[in-house]
């Protein structure tokens, strides 16, 4: 029997992925690109460092799991998968080839076609309209954690730092 990963895909086990290269590093750990053994699909493969059994998983990659699971749309990165080894936790997320850190790349001068300034736009706000409708806050948008995929579309990632606000429910004594 398969098991069952995030929104409804198949899940794999950590053997299943090779690490190709190391992308990205952060305060809870480290962003390696990867390769799925079976599929042979890139993937950006977060692993978390978890410290010791008495602090457990970070609050800010529990956070970010709960989140992603329920912001499905073209404009927000994609969670794969969740996997745990030994003291180590890895989220699996579509692989996007680049960011908008880029644009300090260019030289002086140099600007964007207005047209992709438009798109880019035009699709980060449709981004953060799908998470402002689920009451959820972003709270970290920056050039590296707006990711560019191979066809130009531009997809929110780290939601790490992101909030998700419930309806004010009035709590009586009683109850």
């Amino acid at each position: 029997m398969k098991a069952i990963g995030i929104n409804g895909q198949q899940s794999y086990s950590l053997s299943d992925y090779v690490k190709i290269e190391k992308i990205g590093e952060g305060t809870y750990g480290v962003v390696y690109k990867g390769k799925n053994k079976i599929t042979n699909q890139l993937v950006a493969l977060k692993k978390i460092r978890l410290e010791n059994d008495e602090e457990g998983v970070p609050s800010t990659a529990i956070r970010e799991i709960s989140l992603l699971r329920e912001l499905q749309h073209p404009n927000i990165v994609s969670l794969m998968d969740v996997l745990m080894q030994e003291n180590k936790l890895y989220l699996v997320f579509e692989f996007l080839s680049m960011d908008l850190k880029y644009m300090e790349t260019l030289p002086p001068g140099k600007l964007l076609e207005p047209q992709l300034v438009k798109s880019y736009l035009h699709q980060i706000t449709q981004g953060i309209l799908f998470c402002h409708q689920r009451r959820t806050m972003h709270r970290d948008l920056k050039p590296q954690n707006l990711l560019i995929d191979k066809n130009g579309v531009i997809k929110l990632a780290d939601f790490g730092l992101a909030r998700a606000f419930g309806i004010p429910i009035r709590v009586y004594t009683h109850e």
